[in-house]
């Protein structure tokens, strides 16, 4: 008997290591027309893990289901017994930081030793799939840990208890998961999971969280049924590690080559720059995607709530608020004071994530003064953004408004029943009166009926340049042209990587001649 369990320990001991990957490879989807034809599956944590997304008839709608390992009752209790013993033998929270590689080696350490300890004998294919769930659940965010490595998913939705997790996806937007929390303490358990990996803390005294995860995506919480009746919730919104070059939101229709060039020379004659729209309707986006344009050169220094931008260049200072760490306000450094700060550290353009406050004032301040600035508000069209700008908590003066040379219109709309954000309009502040009554031009305008991008010459910030930079009219012209043809054609050549587009765009400021020639642009 004692010859027969040894050599049960012996066995486990030595299992070799699962193999396991947290990053398999993004594959290719493409939008299908015809959602009752919809059945695809790719691989999220390899070789254990896949999405399956595919119609539902009963429903009538796109279920998104996560396919993970199927464990039996014993493998269940052993997987219990295992994840019971490692919380009290093993402080992950001093371990966190560490190469996950490293990381796994110790997971893998830790099963082998408590299985021999607690008697626990596994066939290798058991092994593995509880290995699985324990490098899932301590290393990661346990039932939500899939979704959050698919490359494809933006927002992850929990309404509460008892109610399926919803995800909104980049290709077939918002669908159903097969994620269910159906034990409040558990899903209490994760809120709390979801703080100390931000950083922060959630409590009754306190139940609401506002942060970011280690990985960048932002959080939204909140913990008790006091403040929303189905019990805890928790909204993730996901962000790219790699930024998304212009040339993509060319590819999603979101904007035209027009509008791109024009924002180009914007961003290069340090004009001031205004994004807004409603939710989610792609303002970071956008203001991420023109910081491309900015001069190789030029020193940036963007201020955030939480780390959104991700602008692809060296000479950067990113700065991100810091809410209090003690009681009262101690410790608190918000946008006000960032944005007082930065214009200390001599910068060429000052971009901020989005203007709520008191901050605006100062961003406006820096404008007057010749720093470039680019921002988003939450508005929806040019008059609601002076009404946010003029009216508490911001309260500007009108006049002030003057320092802004164009707002760009970001919005959610559905072409050929499908979601999809545009850039609807570029506008031009021409003047604001004491009253807050702007004068305008819009250049560029998008058509629902035609689903149509239209252009009109008459650019009266490109008057503004030629007049201050003492440019012809007929070289800014030839110049907008030239870049037109450059977009588009790192478009035809489907050159979507960010660091490539980066990489032209800088050529272009330091050997356009260079950069014409090799495109075949005269």
């Amino acid at each position: 008997m004692e010859n027969k369990i040894l050599k049960e320990k012996t066995n486990i001991q030595n299992y070799p290591k699962v193999p396991i990957n947290f990053s398999p490879k993004v594959p290719q989807l493409k939008k299908i027309r015809d959602k009752t034809t919809i059945n695809i599956r790719y691989s999220l944590i390899s070789p254990f893990v896949f999405a399956h997304i595919y119609w539902n008839s009963k429903l009538s709608e796109l279920i998104y289901e996560i396919e993970e390992p199927i464990l039996n009752e014993e493998e269940t209790k052993h997987k219990e017994e295992i994840t019971s013993a490692m919380r009290n033998m093993i402080n992950f929270d001093i371990i966190i930081e560490k190469d996950k590689e490293k990381l796994l080696d110790y997971i893998d350490k830790m099963f082998k030793l408590l299985a021999i300890e607690l008697g626990i004998n596994l066939s290798y294919e058991s092994y593995k799939k509880i290995f699985y769930y324990l490098a899932r659940d301590f290393m990661g965010f346990n039932e939500v840990e899939p979704v959050l490595r698919d490359y494809y998913v933006e927002d992850i939705e929990c309404n509460g208890i008892n109610t399926p997790v919803y995800i909104v996806h980049r290709v077939y937007r918002n669908i159903k998961t097969n994620i269910v929390f159906k034990d409040m303490d558990k899903l209490s358990s994760f809120v709390e999971k979801l703080a100390q990996k931000s950083g922060k803390y959630i409590s009754y005294a306190k139940p609401i969280l506002d942060g970011s995860l280690p990985d960048g995506s932002r959080i939204n919480a909140t913990y008790t049924k006091d403040i929303t009746t189905k019990g805890p919730t928790f909204t993730i919104r996901k962000f790219t590690k790699t930024p998304w070059a212009p040339i993509q939101l060319l590819s999603f229709n979101t904007l035209s080559p027009e509008m791109l060039a024009y924002l180009w020379l914007l961003v290069q004659y340090k004009m001031n720059i205004l994004i807004t729209g409603e939710t989610s309707s792609g303002k970071t986006t956008l203001l991420n995607a023109i910081t491309f344009f900015i001069p190789p050169e030029s020193r940036v220094v963007s201020i955030e709530d939480t780390p959104e931008l991700m602008i692809p260049r060296e000479n950067w200072l990113p700065s991100v608020a810091r809410s209090a760490t003690g009681s009262g306000d101690t410790g608190e450094i918000d946008l006000f004071a960032l944005l007082k700060s930065s214009f200390r550290q001599n910068p060429d353009y000052v971009i901020v994530g989005e203007v709520r406050g008191k901050e605006a004032f100062v961003l406006f301040q820096g404008m007057a003064s010749g720093h470039s600035g680019i921002s988003t508000i939450h508005a929806d069209s040019v008059d609601s953004v002076i009404k946010r700008l003029e009216t508490p908590p911001i309260e500007l003066s009108p006049t002030l408004l003057n320092v802004l040379d164009c707002i760009c219109i970001m919005g959610h709309t559905i072409i050929n029943k499908e979601e999809t954000r545009k850039l609807k309009e570029i506008v031009e502040i021409i003047n604001v009166d004491q009253r807050g009554v702007a004068m305008t031009n819009t250049p560029f305008i998008w058509k629902p009926s035609d689903d149509k991008f239209y252009f009109k010459r008459d650019s009266k910030i490109f008057e503004k340049i030629t007049r201050r930079f003492g440019i012809k009219t007929e070289e800014l012209n030839l110049e907008f042209k030239r870049r037109i043809q450059l977009l588009y054609k790192l478009y035809t050549n489907k050159t979507f990587e960010f660091k490539k587009v980066q990489e032209v765009i800088n050529e272009y400021y330091k050997k356009p001649e260079n950069v014409l020639r090799r495109f075949g642009i005269e």
